[in-house]
This record gives structure tokens, sequence and C-alpha cells, in this order.
């Protein structure tokens, strides 16, 4: 044992020596980590501010980035400074060019508002325009004396051949025809207007044929010699038809008479690229633009009916011009008649 006890003291005795002997240098290197540390910490501290977690001992808390959601923004281009003069823009909105001086001041006003279009001439009485009319008692009436009027072209030019065999309605229509065809231009206007008015005495449809309303053909007009408005516009215009007139210059026009307050039916005719309207009221031939108290209201030739509309120029909001009125309420054209009265009286 003591054997033991004095291996175990000269062990005890060497370690002591060992650490003796490396004692300064195990001093030096402490020193040095010390300082290492403490340089490290100071650079730290002045890296980065201390979180409020760090002073309960639990130590800092980690970032966390946040990802990106969308791509960034590309760097906005700025275009490059442009120079103008007054002069150029003033040109070029003149349609001038660049070039050129304006030393005068401009007395109108620039605007991007479109400028109000002007309506292209009508090429129809009274300035309007004209569409097909619907069904109703207006292209009954028309259809109706249309078949007539074929069927007394017909008997006039039998007649022409044997006129021993003429009816005397024939013979008086055929004179006024022919009396017409031997002149020109208004003249022969005049002359068809005149003698329509001179043979024929007016009466309403209600006298002669106990009926509110009856288009006659011109040889039943000249049967009996009597007549309202319509049938002395139908007589006036198969005899300046068959005299000679262009079928696109005559226009069987049944209008509203604001004066008198009743409807009316004339007779115009395209003469020298003006209207001129044949009246069983009056003798003498005038332009449509004379007539102030008509309201036209349908326009019948060849082509069949149509209504009269108005043209007028509506801004709106797309720029749009030129847009159309109906001249007659769509309420009077259900039953073909003016506002549930017969047409003509």
């Amino acid at each position: 044992m003591r054997n033991t006890l004095h291996a175990q003291v000269s062990a005890d005795v060497g370690t002591s020596g060992i650490v003796r002997r490396a004692a300064p240098y195990l001093l030096a290197a402490a020193l040095a980590i010390g300082l290492l540390t403490a340089a490290s910490g100071a650079a730290l501290a002045k890296t980065r501010k201390p979180h409020p977690v760090d002073l309960t001992g639990f130590g800092p808390v980690p970032r966390i980035e946040l990802p990106q959601l969308s791509d960034p923004a590309p760097p906005p281009v700025v275009a490059p400074a442009r120079f103008f003069t007054i002069n150029k823009v003033l040109a070029k909105l003149d349609g001038l060019g660049s070039g050129g001086m304006r030393l005068a001041a401009r007395t109108d006003t620039l605007s991007d508002a479109a400028r109000p279009v002007a309506p292209a001439p009508s090429g129809e009485p009274f300035g309007l325009f004209t569409f097909r009319a619907p069904e109703g008692a207006l292209w009954q009436k028309w259809r109706g004396v249309s078949i007539d009027i074929a069927r007394d072209i017909d008997t006039m030019a039998q007649c022409r051949v044997a006129r021993e065999a003429c009816s005397p309605a024939a013979k008086r229509f055929i004179a006024v025809i022919d009396a017409a065809r031997a002149l020109a231009g208004r003249a022969r206007l005049e002359a068809v207007n005149r003698a329509v008015n001179d043979a024929v005495v007016y009466m309403t449809d209600m006298q002669q044929h106990g009926i509110p309303d009856l288009w006659s053909s011109p040889l039943a007009t000249f049967a009996t010699l009597r007549g309202d408005c319509e049938d002395y516009a139908i007589a006036k215009y198969v005899a300046l038809r068959e005299a000679g007139v262009a079928a696109g210059d005559l226009r069987i026009v049944l209008a509203h008479n604001n004066a008198l307050g009743e409807d009316h039916a004339i007779l115009a005719v395209r003469h020298d690229a003006r209207w001129l309207i044949l009246d069983n009221r009056r003798a003498e031939i005038v332009g449509d633009g004379d007539e102030k108290h008509l309201a036209p209201l349908f326009a019948i030739d060849g082509q069949g009916v149509r209504l009269f509309a108005a043209p007028y120029v509506e801004r709106t909001m797309d720029g749009k011009d030129g847009a159309i009125a109906p001249a007659a309420d769509a309420a009077d054209l259900g039953g073909g008649g003016l506002s549930g009265r017969p047409v003509l009286l």
C-alpha cells in the first residue's frame, strides 16, 4: 500500500511540476483568447443593435426575410424633352406643315369637337327624305286606283284607234293630254293644272259617293266632273305622265294644312331641279318653298307609298350626324290613316 501511495504521490509531484512549468504559457494563451474575445464582442456591438429579446437571456431572434410576390418594377423611362414653337403648332393644325410664319392672331376657336355636318340634299319635295311607308289603308287605296289607271290608259289607247267608240270622259281627258303634249317646260305644267282645275268641280266623297273616302281614276273623275283634292292630283299625275313627263319627276303628296286644320292632296312636279306645286285651290303654280302651311306626310308615285322624314343634325356622344326624324307620328300609321280620321276629305 505504501508503494501505491508513493506512486500516487510521485505522480502528483510530477503533475504539479508539469503544471508549474506550463503555467506561464497557459496564462499567455488565456490572455490572448481574452483579448480576441473582447475585440470580437466590441465589433459585434458596433455592427448590430441589441434586440429586446437579447436582454431576457434567450439569445437573438432569427430574422426571416419575406419572399417577393412579384417581379421588381422596371425603372421608369423618361422621354426626351420636346421643344416646339406656337407657329409650328398652328401651322400643323391648319395643314400647312412645319414651315411658314403666322404673325396674325387667330380669331377662331380651336376644338377637338366634331363640326356639325349639313345633311345632303334629299332630292324630294320640300327638301325632305322619304322611305317606304308601312302597309295599311294608303297602300290599299293606291293599289286599287293603280289598277283603274291602267284600265284608263288602255281605254284611251283604244280610243286613239277608234275615236267613235270613245266615251265623253275619255275624249275630254285625251284633249287635256294632247294640249299639254304640244307644250314644253313650265307651260306644259300650267296647262294641265289649269285644265283639270277648270273641268272638275270640287265635291267631297261623302257628298258624291256617300262614303268618307274614295280615290277615283281620271276617267271616273272626268265622267262625273266632280271630285275632291286627291282626285284632282291623280288626274294631273296621269295627264302629265301621258304628256311626256318622267315618272321620277312626279309625286302625289298627301299633307296636312296647318292653317285650315285639314288634310290635303297636291301634285309635286320637278322642273329645272326645283319642285313645283299643282294645287286645285289655286290657278298659279308655286314652288314647294312657298307652301308655308303644308306639312307633307306621304309621297305617292310609281314606287308606291312613302313616308316623308325630315333631316336634322344631332350631335351625339359618338359623333354621328344626320339623323332622320319622321314627319308623321308612328301612331298615325297603325290603320293607314292619319290620327284615326279619313286620310283625305
